[in-house]
């Protein structure tokens, strides 16, 4: 298997228990005061990766043009901007029907790519890309009117806000691609950059609704920083190697992943529904592998 997709799977998996934990140890905080708090211990658990791994010599020297910065400044506030859109819809709408549109960020990734990076799949590779997508859809939604979500959008303020949010992320998602490969920005660095960024984006929000933090709350919060820093780490690593619109479906199925998660440890419902998912998704990320 190409390294970029081992990476790439090695995030989901992250991604995937990063979410559980969320949803198994955090649901009393604000999201943007749990992201603020998350990412900073993130950022502590990378920072002798990045002090250790970053010829800082050598990237000070070559310097950054203004249309490169541009790209990276871009690129986190996309990330930042899509995660606030999606608080909005799960705010103002219910998570079964809001989260389903949120996940279907390949299907913008892919045109965007194609159309201003000149990327070339093969037929098999995006057929897996549309089945890796689809399962993330199906694992996100709750049964009943499969297809309701997204022919509603028009007329749904959560839904909109939703599809918005997949927009941005889809956008952060080239950028990153662009940022790491075409500028050259090394892994190392670009991860505290990403952490640091879209905390301080969301750092006003979290001052607004201070969180409660126990003193046996911060193990937990120490410890899910660490999954945070390795699911940065190894997102970063298979965007540095793949095309976005090969990484990102992959990456993306850690919603399945987190869902499966929680029907086996949980007892959450529609369980069969979730491993139909599942298998969709590894289909998908087997065929993006040919």
């Amino acid at each position: 298997m190409d390294p970029g997709i081992s990476f790439a799977v090695l995030a989901a998996v992250a991604w995937g228990v990063y979410i559980f934990s969320l949803k198994r140890l955090f649901s009393d905080f604000s999201p943007a005061a749990l992201t603020v708090l998350l990412n900073s211990c993130a950022v502590v658990w990378y920072a002798p990766v990045m002090v250790s791994r970053t010829d800082f010599s050598r990237e000070l020297a070559g310097g950054i043009g203004p249309l490169e910065l541009g790209v990276v400044v871009l690129t986190v506030l996309m990330h930042a901007i899509a995660f606030v859109l999606f608080l909005r819809a799960i705010g103002s709408g219910d998570l079964s029907y809001v989260t389903p549109i949120s996940k279907i960020v390949p299907v913008f990734v892919l045109p965007i790519e194609v159309l201003l990076l000149g990327q070339v799949l093969t037929a098999v590779q995006i057929f897996g890309v549309v089945v890796a997508t689809v399962a993330v859809y199906v694992v996100n939604y709750e049964p009943g009117n499969l297809l309701g979500p997204v022919v509603n959008v028009y007329h749904s303020r959560p839904a909109q806000f939703a599809l918005l949010s997949a927009m941005c992320y889809a956008v952060g998602d080239v950028g990153k691609r662009v940022v790491l490969q075409e500028i050259g920005v090394p892994t190392t660095l670009w991860v505290p950059v990403l952490l640091v960024g879209i905390t301080l984006i969301l750092l006003p929000s979290a001052v607004r609704n201070p969180p409660s933090v126990t003193r046996s709350e911060i193990p937990l919060f120490v410890g899910v920083g660490a999954i945070v820093a390795l699911a940065e780490h190894t997102t970063t690593t298979a965007f540095a190697i793949l095309p976005a619109s090969i990484a990102s479906p992959i990456v993306n199925t850690q919603a399945v992943i987190a869902v499966v998660l929680g029907g086996v440890l949980l007892g959450e419902r529609y369980f069969r529904l979730r491993l139909l998912a599942a298998v969709m998704a590894v289909l998908g990320v087997t065929l993006i592998a040919l």
